[in-house]
């Protein structure tokens, strides 16, 4: 499995078998140019939107006939299974800001869980449901979403193999939010990566739990 950072929330992933997932596309530009990643146009043959918000729900460039998913219903679509799980994209239950869905992927032996917008603690009874994820890609900047510490209490609870930061602050990312720095503060295991791109199977997850800091691609 092949999974690329674009920037901020959105990734593309795919599969041994060649299917193409792209999860949480941003609109180029959005929010008075706040976020200036270059614009998504690659194929895909499923798209997954945690939330409708310009900077993770932006697919009119996408090329390929691809299956829309933004409800937590489970499928399996080309041999991959998605499942969402409902939560909120604040402390309040929604109010201020909305729902949001964590989406878990399951391709090549993998589990992969995108947590999208996500705004507060996950419960154990909700950290249950998800049982085993292998790849977590999970929001540290704080301010519309987890923060650093609480990133890091939910990644600690998970028990991912792999970690791979995201919606972070960086020169294209001008919101107020944390750059990734304040997460990786006493961390081990970090590795930076001088590439948008990671290919993990199976048989090559870590023995320990590790933080892969990706680049962005555009």
């Amino acid at each position: 499995m092949k999974i690329k950072w674009y920037g901020h929330a959105a990734f593309r992933i795919e599969t041994e078998k060649g299917v193409r997932i792209i999860i949480d596309p941003y609109q180029s530009g959005a929010y008075g140019g706040s976020l200036s990643y270059g614009s998504i146009k690659d194929e895909a043959d499923i798209v997954i939107v945690s939330h409708d918000h310009d900077d993770h729900n932006y697919t009119r460039e996408i090329k390929g006939g691809f299956e829309l998913v933004k409800d937590a219903a489970e499928r399996e679509i080309k041999g991959v299974k998605i499942k969402g799980f409902p939560t909120f994209h604040d402390t309040s239950s929604g109010k201020e800001r909305g729902k949001n869905l964590m989406f878990l992927i399951e391709a090549d032996n993998l589990r992969v869980l995108h947590v999208g917008d996500l705004g507060h603690i996950l419960d154990s009874q909700k950290i249950s449901e998800l049982g085993r994820v292998d790849v977590l890609l999970l929001p540290v900047g704080g301010y519309y979403t987890i923060d650093a510490n609480e990133a890091t209490s939910i990644m600690e609870s998970i028990k991912p193999r792999v970690t791979i930061p995201m919606h972070f602050k960086t020169e294209k990312c001008h919101f107020p939010i944390s750059e990734v720095k304040s997460f990786l503060e006493g961390k081990k295991n970090v590795v930076f990566l001088d590439s948008p791109e990671i290919d993990i199977t199976d048989r090559t997850l870590p023995e320990s739990p590790t933080i892969y800091v990706l680049k962005y691609a555009l």
